[in-house]
């Protein structure tokens, strides 16, 4: 890729320039002491400099040579304008600050200006270019972006009703989600990530599903956002390599991390898709330590356990018909969080079961985490166990 390419000689010449620097000051310690503290700092900027505004024209020239693919590139005065000087903040996190902008039609966009990036621009470049060509319904619609310097910005629809995790974790009546219109979220998510893996020329992986990825319109119509740990693949792939796990810690498929559990696919957002489900469901999230028994604490399990002895799940003012969509939910979501990658049925598979009756749905084997801190044991031998702690496991988001 462009990018990974200009880096490394851009690494090359640091290290001729500090050998040609050492050619020309032989006895550099010396040099350093008597040219004094300022030329120093003023080296050490040059070189700073040097290397991250190439970083950036990197950035910038393979968005360019791109440019039938990609979506409009605005100037970052235009950024400014859209955004009445980035006045009104929809909110912020690790990936940047969202400002609410309009364009010059009137039309309301979502403006992500990035924040530092730890991977010279690669994030940038994966969001623009994956969902830059992507036309779905139930995905986010990119407009358009900002390349300038050091200034990265993404412009989107704008979604007034947010992200869906501030609805599924909320206590206010005025946030609830029915039952039916939490199904139909499910279903609308389901069919934006089957696009992501069959609808296009490219499987696209996720990676990040969970509801802080979730963005809901006026109608309340899901779109699946965020692709700055995307990976593009070809169709055929049934397997792919990653060099670290990426996603975020209560949503990461466990082969993500021991590979011995089986290989990486887009098995990873079906698990993913399954631990949202599962919190969409029970409104609360999956681990939770202060519930009013320790065995609710891990709520796949529990759900699953009160099954298994023949018991219904109270849901308060629910009609029989709800109750029904619920328990398929529930079913739904504990065969795609199976340990083992081939045990999870594919994203078509997952709308047909969701879309079916819930008399046609066999439970599957019980979710082998009972919580994050407990013993993984492979699921094809029991001879090996891994121990996965939320202190050894880290989030790439």
């Amino acid at each position: 890729m462009v990018t990974t390419g200009r880096v490394l000689v851009l690494q090359l010449y640091d290290h001729f320039l500090i050998i040609t620097f050492m050619t020309f000051f032989p006895d550099w310690r010396i040099s350093f002491s008597v040219l004094g503290t300022p030329f120093v700092i003023a080296f050490l900027i040059y070189k700073w400099r040097r290397r991250h505004l190439s970083a950036y024209n990197a950035v910038e020239e393979f968005l360019q040579s791109q440019n039938n693919l990609m979506p409009i590139s605005y100037s970052y005065s235009e950024i400014k304008k859209m955004t009445k000087g980035f006045r009104e903040k929809l909110g912020e996190g690790g990936y940047g600050t969202v400002f609410k902008g309009t364009l010059r039609s009137g039309y309301l966009v979502a403006v992500k200006m990035l924040g530092q990036s730890k991977t010279n621009g690669q994030d940038f470049i994966n969001e623009v270019s994956t969902i830059g060509r992507i036309h779905h319904v139930n995905v986010v619609q990119l407009i358009g972006y900002c390349v300038h310097g050091s200034k990265r910005a993404l412009v989107y629809d704008f979604m007034p009703k947010g992200s869906l995790n501030k609805y599924i974790f909320s206590s206010e009546e005025s946030m609830f989600l029915d039952n039916e219109k939490t199904y139909n979220i499910a279903l609308g998510v389901a069919r934006g990530i089957e696009y992501l893996h069959r609808g296009c020329d490219m499987q696209i992986l996720h990676f990040d599903i969970k509801p802080h990825n979730i963005l809901l319109d006026e109608n309340f119509i899901p779109k699946v956002s965020d692709f700055g740990l995307a990976k593009l693949y070809p169709i055929e792939d049934n397997t792919i390599c990653l060099t670290a796990a990426r996603g975020t810690l209560g949503y990461m498929a466990p082969e993500l991390f021991y590979k011995n559990i089986g290989g990486i696919s887009y098995k990873a957002d079906i698990y993913s898709f399954g631990m949202l489900l599962m919190e969409m469901v029970g409104k609360r999230k999956n681990l939770n330590a202060f519930v009013e028994h320790s065995s609710q604490i891990y709520f796949p399990t529990w759900v699953y356990d009160q099954f298994n002895d023949g018991k219904d799940i109270e849901i308060e003012c629910a009609t029989e018909e709800e109750k029904e969509i619920v328990k398929k939910m529930i079913i739904v979501a504990l065969w795609c969080i199976q340990m083992n990658p081939s045990n999870r049925p594919a994203m078509n598979k997952v709308l047909q079961m969701l879309e079916g009756e819930v008399e046609h749905l066999q439970i599957p084997s019980r979710p082998p985490l009972s919580s994050p801190e407990r013993v993984i044991k492979n699921c094809e031998d029991n001879s090996s166990q891994v121990w996965l702690s939320s202190q050894t496991l880290s989030s790439t988001s």
